[in-house]
């Protein structure tokens, strides 16, 4: 069987194309060695059930592996506590009944709780507490030490058995020593076992109490990094022979990505399965390029997902995520990385957001260009630079060539007309967003658009344009003098070496009464700037 990119459910290594998980399993044994209580919570479509799968099998030769499913799981199975002892004992019940080296009794035990095939006192109303004394008694006649792993954990449906079962749970983990238990705990789902306060009975006293505070910090990156994308590509590369550059592959992929492992296995899947449907591209050594990639990510922002659909619902979820993601993206505002603030904690928690130096920024490329679309959409209607740019759209391709310089032209005339007697203080808020609008009626379709992140602040942003395999560096920022805005030419003349791209743009918003409104060409060295000044 020809292996493909997966994008739905658990990867199998002798089906799909995945990257090396060794090292991670490696440190994920050391929690499991060390007796850890742990949970591995990550954003949706982040491999959490492909990495507990594959522990599962890595640690079946030092340990006896519990690897439970909360979504196989029915509603009615957490409706009372006797419920859900019998929901879960079923579920434990088909999993060892395949199993060597169980005990007999803890085999009969837990088919009674589960009431399966009319079993001696299977009628019993069952508790927590006959389960959890079976689990110490197999713990402790077992050969090996028994490790139990949950995934899909938050998806419980009734709060109070759930936190009952991790009030046991717990209780009996901080008792090991002198009760019998399982080796180690993993629990697994999009939300930890900290946070799931978020979702549980928000207004209780619950909150901060004793079922949260056991886990160990689980800190291992499960993004995938450029060496591993390499190496998943590399055996496509083997089987296909399409001649690619697999480093600069693997370097774009993860430019756009920063590693999410959906993100990445798709767009893979796109170039794979996709793109040779489409007559621009008749066979695999054109689609594995720079360009055939760019096409990609594009058929990837206009997919209606269910993790896209994720990020933009959670967002009309929680008022004030949108607006902390609203000022990331628009206003250039520093927003501050600290988990004690409840909103950047369920921005980390739901991947929205990721620390670096100490600043909170959005997770990716292609998450920023969705939520911009998004918040972009939610304009249109109201917008008159949005109209004027869809009246305008048809002027700006020629040759199927975007022209800038001409977009820049044509945005200075219709800002000035719009809102020329604005002051600065409108500017910092809405300039950035303006020219979005009236950006995004002219590549909609065929080109995206992203806001680079290391260089997004109050006084400058480098907005990047995908269109059509090409890629055009714009400037946008706040006259702040000639000084300032030669640091801003020298700035960009930079970030275009990083890009290899020998042409730039420059768009300067200035509310200086004197100030020069138009545009002019200047030579940087060996690169030519077009600056823009409204």
């Amino acid at each position: 069987m020809a292996k493909t990119f997966n994008v739905t459910g658990a990867c199998n290594p002798a089906r799909h194309y995945m990257v090396d998980l060794e090292s991670r399993l490696k440190e994920i044994k050391k929690m499991v060695d060390a007796g850890d209580y742990f949970s591995i919570n990550r954003a949706r479509q982040y491999g959490k059930t492909t990495i507990l799968r594959a522990l599962a099998k890595y640690l079946e030769n030092d340990y006896v592996v519990l690897s439970l499913d909360f979504q196989k799981m029915s509603t009615a199975d957490f409706a009372s506590e006797t419920d859900f002892v019998k929901g879960l004992a079923r579920e434990v019940y088909r999993i060892i009944r395949r199993m060597p080296a169980i005990p007999d009794e803890t085999v009969r035990e837990i088919k009674r709780m589960a009431g399966v095939e009319a079993a001696e006192g299977s009628d019993r109303a069952f508790i927590l507490g006959d389960l959890f004394f079976c689990f110490s008694d197999w713990c402790e006649f077992s050969d090996k030490p028994v490790v139990l792993i949950i995934d899909e954990v938050d998806t419980a449906s009734n709060n109070q058995v759930f936190l009952d079962f991790l009030a046991q749970l717990r209780a009996y983990y901080l008792d090991r020593d002198t009760m019998p238990t399982f080796q180690s705990v993993i629990l697994a789902g999009l939300y930890d076992i900290r946070n799931l306060k978020r979702k549980i009975r928000p207004d209780s006293e619950h909150k901060q109490n004793s079922p949260w505070n056991i886990a160990a910090k689980f800190r291992m990156d499960m993004s995938f990094s450029c060496d591993e994308i390499a190496g998943m590509i590399e055996q496509y590369e083997a089987d296909h022979h399409t001649g690619m550059n697999i480093n600069e592959i693997s370097e774009l992929i993860y430019g756009y990505t920063s590693g999410y492992p959906f993100l990445v296995s798709d767009l893979c899947k796109i170039m794979d399965e996709d793109l040779a449907d489409n007559g621009q591209y008749t066979d695999r050594t054109r689609i594995w390029t720079k360009d055939g990639l760019m096409e990609a990510v594009k058929l990837l922002l206009n997919e209606s997902n269910a993790l896209f659909q994720s990020l933009t619902g959670k967002v009309k979820d929680y008022p004030m995520l949108r607006t902390t993601l609203y000022e990331l993206l628009f206003t250039g505002k520093q927003v501050q990385y600290n988990e004690l603030n409840e909103y950047i904690e369920i921005a980390a928690m739901f991947g929205f957001v990721k620390n670096v130096n100490g600043s909170a920024v959005i997770s990716n490329r292609i998450f920023e260009t969705v939520l911009y679309n998004w918040f972009i959409s939610e304009e249109f209607m109201d917008s008159k630079m949005y109209d004027v740019g869809v009246q305008e759209k048809n002027k700006f391709v020629v040759g199927g060539h975007l022209n800038v310089r001409l977009v820049l032209e044509r945005f200075i005339e219709s800002f000035d007309y719009l809102y020329g007697d604005q002051d600065e203080t409108f500017l910092e808020d809405v300039g950035r967003r303006y020219f979005m609008l009236y950006l995004k009626p002219i590549i909609n379709g065929v080109g995206n658009c992203y806001v680079e992140a290391r260089t997004r602040n109050r006084e400058r942003t480098d907005l990047v344009i995908d269109y059509r395999g090409e890629q055009f560096i714009i400037e946008l920022k706040i006259w702040r003098g000639n000084a300032y805005n030669q640091r801003g030419e020298d700035q960009l003349a930079d970030y275009l070496d990083y890009f290899h791209l020998k042409k730039g743009y420059m768009l300067s918003f200035c509310f200086n009464k004197n100030k020069k409104m138009g545009i002019k060409e200047i030579a940087l060295g060996d690169k030519t700037l077009i600056e823009a000044v409204v």
